[in-house]
């Protein structure tokens, strides 16, 4: 059963891929911690399209996965970065999986939260354009019922001359939800194109101009999403937030300690790395629901080693691993992704991912996830 793997070194390794998964199985709804699973969207491989035309999408496997991610208990937050929003997904795009998704989440009695950001302007715009695509997206999120993410935008942080215009915008954004939405804190490291998003690039004057935001309007606050990859900053955050208003980490670096908390506090989760990781994730949570901390951890702790190989730099191209993963895990007949992503990480990246996923014991069939890596090494020109 050995598969030879290749390595940075440009040689081969051999590997024994674990015969069982591990025992993962659907259970009782969370109590401890509210969880959210950002999750990637399926491409069409029938499609006739490039890398520039409109995504093309699987919409059956898109909501298949979704269903998958409920019935595990985790809560879908669509349209985000992972679905690809500005890197394949334009505007139309998410909007049709949005509506498609709340549609799936009445169904089924799915939580959902969606994604609310400014991607139908393709060229700069003023502060006003900015707010109207704020705006048209909010509408929409909220006429089909599901929880409104505000993202970071592009457009704003182009536009923005300074701290003031952030806190005009959002603002006028919080005044017109009609339910509490959660804030969304995108660094860098995920979009180049939000470096100095609040107004400044010193994180500590970008909090105390983001912590104004909330302060502002705590009511319309539900939580904020914070994607720093930097641990202690996220903790300081957190216990500087007013009573009620939650914090949702999306460090894919430090998830574990994040979630686990402190005699302080602790942050609730909304997670790229929780699309391949989902139902472990969610028996983790669940041994957190009996207070077993060390038990929690000892699940969770060893899946650090795969999320940071996923979110390593270039961070943004985590999305490939993620459907990778997917794909090896049997959730889609294909390894396609929306924009012709599937070309931005490397064998070596791939390999890796493979063998740390298989070691957690992620692959319902680990022989059909060796099939399909086979496949994979075979198409690169790698004989086994």
């Amino acid at each position: 059963m050995t598969i030879h793997l290749p390595d940075a070194s440009g040689g081969l390794r051999a590997y024994t891929p674990r015969s069982e998964p591990l025992a993962l199985t659907t259970g009782a709804p969370f109590t401890a911690r509210t969880v959210f699973s950002a999750a990637h969207v399926v491409a069409d491989p029938y499609a006739d399209v490039s890398p520039d035309s409109p995504a093309a999408v699987d919409w059956d496997a898109t909501l298949a996965f979704r269903r998958h991610l409920w019935s595990h208990g985790l809560g879908v937050a669509e349209a985000m970065d992972t679905a690809q929003r500005g890197m394949g997904l334009d505007w139309a795009g998410a909007a049709e999986l949005i509506r498609r998704s709340a549609a799936e989440a009445k169904a089924v009695g799915g939580r959902i939260a969606c994604g609310v950001g400014t991607d139908q302007l393709t060229a700069p715009a003023t502060l006003d354009e900015v707010r109207t695509a704020y705006e048209e997206q909010l509408a929409l999120v909220e006429g089909t019922g599901a929880q409104a993410i505000l993202m970071a935008s592009r457009a704003l942080a182009s536009a923005a001359k300074g701290p003031e215009d952030y806190l005009d915008v959002y603002g006028h954004l919080l005044r017109q939800a009609s339910d509490p939405v959660i804030l969304h804190w995108l660094g860098p490291m995920f979009d180049p194109a939000l470096e100095g998003y609040w107004g400044s690039s010193d994180l500590d004057a970008a909090t105390d101009v983001f912590l104004e935001v909330i302060a502002a309007h705590p009511d319309k606050v539900d939580g904020i999403k914070v994607s720093l990859l930097d641990a202690q900053r996220e903790i300081d955050l957190r216990r500087r937030l007013p009573v009620g208003v939650r914090c949702y980490t999306g460090d894919d670096f430090n998830y574990p300690e994040l979630i686990a908390g402190d005699d302080q506090g602790f942050s609730h989760a909304l997670l790229g790395i929780f699309d391949p990781l989902g139902p472990l994730a969610a028996k983790a949570v669940r041994v957190l629901d009996t207070g077993d901390v060390k038990g929690f951890r000892e699940l969770l702790d060893p899946t650090v080693e795969l999320s940071r190989h996923l979110f390593q730099t270039p961070t943004r191209f985590y999305k490939t691993g993620v459907v990778f993963l997917a794909w090896l895990a049997g959730h889609q007949s294909h390894f396609t992704m929306v924009g012709g992503l599937q070309s931005a990480r490397s064998l070596p990246h791939f390999a890796r991912a493979y063998e740390l996923a298989d070691g957690l014991g992620l692959f319902p069939d680990p022989a059909l996830a060796q099939a399909r890596m086979k496949n994979l090494l075979a198409l690169y020109g790698v004989a086994q």
